[in-house]
């Protein structure tokens, strides 16, 4: 693996960390639960770092680092956005949309750092499995919170 496909990599990661950012966004609007909202901003925030980190590491490889979104993410957002309206911001409805998309990212993650385990540099290998602790922390955070709104109801 050269430098450009490591810079694509970390590229997609980019792109996956800006649709969880949106699509955090879109869950903290959708509801009207504190305790939520604050989930919700606290995940945006480690998107927001892990991203950071991804767009630093690209720019010492020498790439520009991607400013978009995927169209899967956009298709994601716009389903939660809908699903969201039906239900009424049903919170239990909120968190399945939030529970898929933690998934997604965490696998998206995983899939990286097995596809080029090899041609990565011990740094970046440490970014990236301490990207996937954060992930995993936010979707231990997404069942806890399911259990919690299910018990109340």
């Amino acid at each position: 693996m050269d430098i450009n496909e490591t810079i694509d990599i970390f590229n997609g990661l980019i792109i996956i960390n800006n649709d969880r950012i949106d699509g955090y966004k879109t869950a903290y609007s959708e509801t009207y639960k504190e305790e939520l909202r604050d989930l919700f901003m606290e995940f945006q925030q480690t998107s927001l770092q892990c991203k950071t980190e991804l767009e630093n590491e690209v720019k010492r490889l020498g790439g520009t680092p991607e400013e978009g979104t995927m169209i899967l993410g956009k298709f994601h957002r716009g389903w939660m956005d809908i699903k969201a309206a039906i239900t009424g911001s049903d919170s239990n409805t909120i968190l399945d949309s939030c529970e898929f998309g933690e998934q997604t990212i965490i696998k998206a993650y995983e899939d990286a750092l097995e596809q080029d385990k090899e041609e990565f540099s011990y740094e970046q290998k440490a970014m990236l499995n301490y990207h996937i602790t954060l992930l995993r922390i936010d979707y231990e955070k997404v069942k806890t919170m399911e259990v919690l709104v299910e018990d109340k109801i």
